[in-house]
């Protein structure tokens, strides 16, 4: 991460021109926003910068533009439970608002504004500067304004029409812009978030900027503009007619594809004709734009922007040894004025902290296409943070409604599988089918045995939230936030369900953040040996022999509660495990790599415990069976604070914790034979007839 630097700019300097760019002057005064009478509605232009989010009170333009005062909301929250499906766009608004911004604002040099539907955000939130694409418009986040300007400072750049500023002068604005902003508050990260075009400008800024924390987000970057189908266009400009509907059908522009998202949509339960009408007024929406374009974009404009094009995807290519920025990069599959994916994988290795995120049924355009949603990207990717370093306690969002159901989605397969069952006990020792006997008010510590692979993960922490609405913040490995680029390590975006869901890498540090916030932890003392066990170790613990965790809760009087999980034999059986791989010296090779790659975890501790060599087991699979789950009674810490501080005190409390985890397994063992729907096909003929929504029913506690 690069670290924050100092700029010679003032920290009041910020290029933000007004209409008649009259107005770099620098004002020891808070700046205010200026109305023009011109001004299209729902932007803000200022002379210097997009009001303080600080503030009180900000200026807004009122439809007839005049400078109105409003009141604020109270600083927005860390949970974000605002539902992402209310808050988007449609294709139509952007269309509408591109007109109103390129036929009034279509002289004077390049400036930043601030959308008014975004913010205020959150206290102490960072700087997002948008850097649009071909079109210049800085529109390209329509639809992502509102979710963005809860945890942003946002402004966005417009390029008029008619600008005819170079690459590298474009460079300087950008650059002068971050320097200032900087300055301004050392302490935050500034966020790039470029698309196409804008994703050769943020490189080359921040290979200009090593010593500015900067964070890039690129969204199919322009850097292979000489292998795109864009490149051989520029020749033959001087021979094509000058309206642009032919132009863009000669380019064979991809947008999207709406159908597609209606029929997702459908399938989820929306009204069909709702949909239906929604895509068909997009559709003329379309149409009637690309006959728009064809009056402001004439040919000469579009030359200018592909020589442009050529020419930022040249000086960006030769500065990428020189970006230090932690870098996202969004991609298309369906792409087609780029070759997004592939560029995207050349940038991974090129670029020295760098993630991909694919999107393979989206087009060039992907912020304005439905189902996108950056926020929930950047957070899912573990890419947002207010400081210099990311606190995944305090930078931690809450999924919204519309997060949970897409991961709840996603892994509906292990649900329907495995079958859960939850099984918990009161305060006053009695056993009850579901979770009632997990506390809702924290801070709660639930430690339980670790089952193969860790299959249990999903199913355990979206039954709690969906049933109690408790978020419970499994620590986990590191190597689930770690990268490797030799690909050692599956793939990060495969743990993006898990961080969206508040996974977390376990430390103490994270432990004591968690425990001091009142929050619900998770935590598996057995670790990697425990999840990645061999022939015959079905639920058996693997505890270190000391306590680690006893005197953590007891400081702040956290409930712990014991339970036991058990079911992966009713999954799959190991058939190869470490001692199997080991004798091999390919695969002895592998595991040795993939282990000195990874965070060194429990480097003091003695036995079997120690041994976190990271593998993948041969796994036969079975017919599927059942997930149990028993939570024990909630042991008490608060009395006994003073009590724990003990050593051998805390090392009893430890050992019987790992004595009720045995206890509960066991149970689970036994009841489960009785239990008529333990089997996958006896549990789907139950719902068949009965409702596919109706809860299985299971052995009596």
């Amino acid at each position: 991460m690069a670290a924050t630097g100092a700029s010679i700019f003032p920290a009041n300097l910020s290029l933000v021109f007004c209409l008649d760019a009259t107005s770099s002057s620098v004002r020891k005064s808070k700046p205010k926003q200026i109305s023009f009478s011109q001004l299209p509605r729902r932007f803000a232009i200022s002379t210097e910068q997009p009001p303080n989010t600080a503030t009180k009170k900000t200026s807004c333009f009122s439809g007839s533009g005049r400078l109105e005062k409003r009141e604020e909301a109270e600083p927005v929250t860390a949970t974000m439970s605002e539902d992402p499906a209310m808050e988007r766009g449609s294709w139509r608004d952007y269309f509408e608002r591109s007109k109103e911004l390129l036929s009034k604002l279509d002289g004077g040099p390049p400036r930043w504004f601030t959308p008014l539907e975004c913010g205020p955000p959150m206290t102490n939130s960072p700087l997002l500067l948008f850097l649009p694409g071909i079109t210049g418009d800085g529109l390209g986040l329509i639809k992502q304004h509102q979710r963005l300007g809860k945890i942003f400072e946002v402004w966005c750049l417009h390029i008029p029409v008619v600008d005819r500023t170079p690459f590298t002068e474009m460079v300087k604005i950008v650059e002068r812009t971050v320097r200032s902003e900087n300055y301004r508050s050392p302490n935050r990260p500034i966020y790039l978030v470029g698309e196409s075009f804008g994703g050769c400008l943020s490189l080359a800024v921040a290979a200009l900027n090593p010593d500015i924390d900067l964070v890039l987000i690129l969204a199919n970057p322009a850097t292979s503009f000489s292998r795109s189908h864009l490149q051989p266009l520029i020749p033959l400009l001087d021979i094509m007619p000058d309206k642009l509907p032919h132009m863009l059908s000669s380019m064979n522009v991809h947008l999207g594809d709406p159908l597609r998202m209606m029929i997702k949509t459908v399938v989820k339960g929306l009204p069909f004709q709702q949909k239906l009408g929604e895509l068909s007024q997009d559709l003329a929406a379309i149409s009637s734009y690309l006959s728009i374009l064809a009056d402001i974009i004439p040919r000469e404009t579009l030359r200018w922007k592909l020589q442009m094009l050529k020419s930022a995807s040249a000086v960006s290519n030769s500065l990428l040894h020189n970006v230090k920025a932690l870098t996202l990069i969004i991609t298309s599959g369906k792409d087609q004025l780029l070759p997004s994916q592939e560029e995207g994988k050349r940038l991974f290795f090129e670029l020295s902290e760098c993630e991909i995120r694919k999107f393979n049924n989206s087009g060039h355009f992907i912020f304005l296409e439905d189902g996108i949603d950056l926020v929930t990207i950047i957070k899912a990717a573990g890419f947002y943070r207010r400081g210099k370093h990311i606190d995944y306690v305090s930078d931690y969002m809450q999924p919204t409604p519309t997060e949970f159901e897409k991961v709840y989605d996603e892994n509906k397969w292990i649900n329907v599988v495995s079958g859960p069952v939850m099984i918990s006990t009161l305060e006053d020792g009695k056993i009850v089918r579901g979770l009632a006997g997990i506390p809702s008010e924290g801070p709660v510590l639930l430690v339980g045995n670790h089952m193969l692979l860790g299959l249990k993960l999903i199913p355990l922490v979206t039954k709690i939230f969906l049933e109690r609405n408790i978020l419970v913040r499994g620590m986990a490995h590191p190597s689930m936030f770690v990268r490797d680029k030799q690909g050692a390590y599956p793939d990060l975006s495969k743990y993006d369900s898990y961080r969206l869901m508040g996974a977390l890498p376990v430390s103490a540090t994270n432990f004591y953040k968690l425990m001091s916030s009142n929050s619900h932890a998770l935590l598996y003392p057995g670790g990697i040996r425990e999840a990645l066990h061999r022939k015959g170790e079905e639920y058996k613990l693997f505890w270190p022999e000391q306590a680690e965790f006893v005197r953590m809760a007891a400081r702040f009087g956290a409930k712990i509660i014991p339970f036991g999980a058990v079911g992966e034999d009713d999954m799959g059986e190991v058939v190869f495990d470490y001692d199997d791989l080991m004798k091999i010296p390919y695969f002895k090779g592998e595991i040795e790599r993939t282990t000195n790659g990874a965070v060194k975890l429990r480097t003091d501790a003695n036995g079997e415990v120690a041994n976190q060599d990271l593998h993948l087991p041969g796994i036969l699979p079975k017919f599927p069976g059942r997930f149990y789950f028993y939570f024990g009674k909630p042991i008490e810490t608060e009395e006994r604070m003073q009590e724990l501080r003990d050593r051998d005190k805390s090392h009893e409390l430890y050992l019987e914790v790992k004595s009720e985890i045995t206890r509960c397994i066991a149970y689970l063992m036994e009841k489960r034979e009785n239990d008529p729907y333990r089997n996958l096909l006896s549990r789907l003929i139950y719902q068949a007839t009965h409702d596919f929504t109706s809860k299985v029913p299971t052995f009596e506690p």
